[in-house]
């Protein structure tokens, strides 16, 4: 499998909803990101602004991508397309989020929703993510420190 992790362009707008719309857990749809204020508009001013979003192509093919908020050192996004899970993209995609994120950061955070059947927990716990916190509904905060 050739595997490339690249940075996003505006170009790869369309490409970035496509994935996040494209997932069975923690599903939003476009309506419903444009309601959070995720628009087009904002990835593109985002991408424009530094580098936040990686994209992991498999054999050419868009598979994944991860997004960081640089400034508050938080990972922001992170989803596989449903057909390629199970195979590192993730993993590969956390390792260049959290390494652009430690430029700036002693410690990172992220929010997921916390409920048992989310998978994604269990992925970043074994990536040493720690919860720290339960927020509103069932969202629930991760942080992970610099190791020396």
């Amino acid at each position: 499998m050739q595997m490339l992790i690249r940075v996003a362009t505006p170009d790869d707008i369309d490409t970035l909803f496509a994935i996040r719309t494209s997932v069975v857990q923690n599903h939003l749809s476009r309506e419903q990101m444009t309601a959070l204020g995720i628009t087009p508009q904002v990835l593109a001013d985002s991408i424009r602004a530094a580098p936040c979003v990686w994209i992991a192509e498999v054999e050419g093919q868009p598979a994944a991508f991860s997004m960081v908020d640089r400034a508050a050192g938080e990972v922001f996004a992170m989803f596989v397309l449903p057909g390629y899970e199970g195979q590192g993209l993730g993993r590969r995609l956390m390792a260049v989020a959290e390494a652009a994120l430690f430029e700036q950061h002693e410690r990172l955070f992220l929010i997921t929703d916390g409920r048992d059947e989310i998978r994604a927990n269990g992925f970043y716990q074994r990536l040493g993510w720690s919860m720290v916190d339960r927020l509103e509904g069932d969202d629930v905060r991760y942080e992970k420190s610099r190791v020396p």
